[in-house]
């Protein structure tokens, strides 16, 4: 268990779906900048409200999801990111 997050080892699911969320992400920031689960999607990234929302807009219409506005205030990093959007897709099935 992670000791901060309170999150366990991602599961396959969750690496397949940070891989993708990592994919619309280079679309959105600049070429050589790094990503990995530690990665804080606003503050590291420099992504804007704008481009925030442009980005849970994809990520919803790629998973199929809505994630709800009050949930994305709880997801910093990417690997937060990546156990929500899990989570969701695990849910609407």
């Amino acid at each position: 268990m992670h000791p901060i997050t309170g999150w366990g080892k991602l599961t396959q699911r969750q690496e397949a779906i940070r891989a993708q969320i990592i994919e619309v992400l280079g679309a959105m920031i600049p070429a050589g900048v790094p990503v990995s689960d530690k990665t804080r999607i606003a503050r590291d990234l420099g992504l804007d409200s704008v481009a925030i929302m442009d980005f849970v807009m994809e990520l919803e219409e790629r998973f199929d999801i809505l994630i709800p506005l009050d949930q994305i205030a709880d997801v910093e990093t990417i690997r937060d990111l990546s156990k929500a959007v899990e989570v969701l897709v695990r849910d609407a099935a």
